[in-house]
């Protein structure tokens, strides 16, 4: 069976996992995903202060190999064990989740573009795009509420990462996009657009 790979791509809080989640529900038991954030490096031998200061926006904090290894398995039909990671505590834990293989394979992440080989895998090519301002804003309330951080600490952490590789490793990348996606997540003709690109690609 050929199965599909659509990347989908943007900067930290655009809607790129919103867009994602909705199109695997879409799909039903078709489809997969794969979340880059759950391919960050197991730094869990590093004391927590020295975890702390790493630059998790930067392409060196992921462990990328395992993620391009585990997408061509997905691809050759086999299964995986995907890693976690607690974001609390700055590390990769001891939880593997079983993914089966499917038909469309969705992967979501912020530097999915920035490296050749990764980029190389995606049958379809999709940046999900929000303004700026919007963007800091869903990422403050995320990672307060569901990442166990501090106001400041996220704030002090935006500004002297997340925006600089924005700017380096995300936004330069847009162009290498099949399909741009403005307004987020809940962009509906977008939604729409992909839907049908998904349908014709699995029916040939």
């Amino acid at each position: 069976m050929d199965r599909l790979i659509i990347g989908f791509c943007g900067g930290t809080g655009s809607g790129k996992t919103t867009l994602a989640n909705r199109v695997i529900e879409a799909i039903g038991g078709d489809g997969v995903l794969v979340n880059m954030d759950c391919y960050y490096s197991d730094n869990r031998h590093l004391p927590f202060e020295e975890r702390e200061r790493i630059n998790y926006d930067h392409p060196s904090a992921f462990d990328t190999e395992l993620l391009i290894s585990h997408l061509k398995d997905l691809k050759a039909g086999k299964s995986i064990m995907r890693p976690s990671y607690d974001f609390s505590n700055h590390a990769r834990s001891d939880e593997l989740v079983l993914l089966e293989s499917a038909k469309v394979i969705l992967v979501e992440g912020i530097l999915l573009f920035e490296n050749q080989e990764l980029m190389e895998l995606l049958d379809i090519k999709i940046f999900v795009d929000a303004d700026a301002d919007v963007r800091v804003l869903r990422r403050i309330v995320r990672d307060v509420r569901d990442r166990g951080r501090n106001l400041e600490g996220v704030i002090k952490q935006y500004l002297t990462t997340v925006k600089p590789m924005h700017e380096e490793f995300v936004e330069p990348y847009k162009r290498k996009a099949d399909i741009i996606v403005p307004v987020g997540g809940y962009n509906e003709v977008a939604f729409s657009v992909i839907m049908d690109m998904i349908k014709r690609k699995i029916e040939k």
